[in-house]
């Protein structure tokens, strides 16, 4: 009986909200109806067709006259107790280009620079989760914590930190060996963050570099993927007295919007930007797919966003996605897919796992072990023309391309071999077949 309420705690599905903007400018000029109907109290969304209404059910749905703060107590304010408890969890809009995704996330311009989001109505995810951290932390006094971001963008399959103090470079892609189902991304700026009040400018920042286009579905349609990040250490004195750090974390993250690229209007370059979102967010509904079906293979690496959400979504991470939608006539293809593409997330099951706390002196020892990589390339870029890195950490990078090599090597060989099995049995089967027909 135990042991079967502690595999009921450790199994848990994602978490799966819905919620309709009203009708915009352009739709209205269009004259396009409403053909959504959000029923809060049944924790349903009906679309209505032609000939019958589509019922969709979620953990919780939110109509157009959901305000921001209502959203937010629901899906994000119960995880920031679960981060500083010492999970990990995510949050990501999915949906159509302009139904509200970075509005939900991040919130509308700020007509005040000097309001605060507390007076701010519109304000988003981003500045409302940052203000509950700070408040639970700052409850008990002498608590020892800190509180960094990072603010990373996928766009056209390639990694750029948008909290760089440089200009935009390429970031690079790591499997993480210490946690299967990770991934380390080399360079990744991460600021210390001190007070809620920091937060706009750093989310201003980061906002004010993101890649955006004005399509004909969106006057400032996202470009990219966005995933800020907020990592909380807290410092704990056992029994004996000794210095723990527990360590929780944030994902907040923003998807592009799936388009149709004809009725958007994108061309050149857009329609290359529209046809690579596209085809993450493809790779991302197969993800979804092998993991409600159980297969065995999950093409997690067929793209970076879904590398990015690896364990997010099949793994020790706890996971909420928030599905927007337009509730217009002329969007309703759109909306079915977001709204079934929802659905089959409901069924994702994750195994969420507490991180391993730290004493001080091991996260010190980490530190120490970064710092000292970082001042031997930074010698060995010095003393050299050109770019170098230090001889030690070039190995280990050599070891680890060997090994992937001789991963290859040997899935390559398998491969072979299978192949030439299936060509055995192909011929034993003609074989059969031949001497069926001869008999007959």
């Amino acid at each position: 009986m135990n042991k079967s309420k502690e595999h009921n705690a450790k199994n848990q599905r994602i978490q799966v909200f819905a919620r309709c903007r009203p009708l915009n400018s352009f739709e209205k000029r269009q004259g396009s109806p409403s053909i959504v109907e959000v029923i809060p109290e049944k924790k349903e969304i009906v679309l209505k067709d032609k000939n019958h209404n589509r019922e969709f059910f979620f953990d919780k749905v939110f109509p157009i006259d959901s305000e921001q703060i209502s959203v937010y107590k629901a899906v994000v304010a119960p995880l920031i107790k679960e981060v500083l408890n010492g999970y990990n969890c995510t949050v990501f809009a999915y949906g159509q280009t302009g139904t509200g995704k970075t509005y939900t996330m991040e919130g509308g311009e700020r007509g005040d620079s000097k309001c605060s989001w507390e007076e701010d109505p519109s304000a988003g995810i981003i500045p409302r989760s940052l203000h509950q951290l700070f408040e639970e932390l700052t409850k008990e006094e002498n608590v020892e914590f800190t509180v960094r971001v990072s603010f990373l963008e996928l766009y056209n399959e390639e990694l750029f930190d948008l909290l760089s103090l440089t200009e935009l470079s390429r970031l690079r892609l790591f499997e993480d060996s210490s946690k299967k189902g990770s991934v380390i991304i080399q360079g990744l700026e991460e600021v210390k963050v001190d007070s809620k009040d920091e937060v706009y400018s750093i989310l201003e920042k980061g906002t004010s570099r993101r890649q955006t286009a004005a399509t004909l579905l969106n006057a400032a349609s996202s470009r990219s993927h966005t995933v800020f990040s907020v990592t909380v250490r807290v410092k704990e004195n056992t029994i004996d007295g000794e210095e723990l750090i527990k360590t929780g974390k944030l994902n907040l993250v923003d998807l592009a919007g799936s388009e149709n690229v004809g009725r958007s209007g994108a061309v050149d370059k857009r329609a290359r930007e529209a046809g690579n979102i596209n085809q993450s967010l493809l790779t991302l509904g197969r993800v979804i797919t092998a993991l409600i079906e159980k297969q065995p293979h999950v093409p997690y690496r067929e793209s970076k966003l879904t590398r990015l959400l690896q364990d997010s979504l099949g793994g020790h991470t706890k996971t909420s996605i928030i599905a927007t939608i337009s509730p217009a006539l002329c969007n309703f293809d759109e909306t079915l897919s977001t709204l079934d593409y929802a659905t089959k997330a409901k069924s994702i099951t994750i195994r969420p796992e507490v991180n391993q706390k730290m004493t001080k002196r091991a996260l010190i020892r980490e530190y120490a072990d970064e710092i000292e990589k970082l001042r031997k390339d930074l010698v060995a870029l010095r003393s050299k023309e050109g770019f170098f890195v230090d001889l030690e950490n070039y190995n280990n990078m050599l070891a680890d391309l060997t090994k992937k090599t001789e991963m290859i090597t040997e899935l390559t060989d398998t491969n072979s071999l299978l192949k030439e099995e299936n060509m055995k049995v192909h011929l034993l089967l003609v074989y059969f077949f031949k001497k069926c027909m001869l008999t007959v």
